[in-house]
């Protein structure tokens, strides 16, 4: 099945949609792309803090275990 093909089927089952259903699977799809967002954000974040941690630590020094 060509994409094409696939956007086209998925168009139309939208189109069959009535009002109540196309708003619950608009409010779906507004859920799946904030959740992708602040995932984004998060991994972006985790990933400067990790980059400050280990300049301030500096090249000489390692984190020892605590165990």
């Amino acid at each position: 099945m060509t994409t094409i093909h696939q956007k086209n089927q998925i168009l139309e089952s939208l189109n069959s949609l009535d009002q109540m259903q196309t708003e619950q699977v608009m409010d779906y799809i507004n859920k799946l792309v904030q959740s992708a967002a602040i995932e984004d954000a998060h991994k972006r974040l985790k990933r400067e803090a990790l980059k400050e941690i280990r300049l301030a630590l500096g090249s000489n020094r390692k984190l020892m275990p605590s165990f």
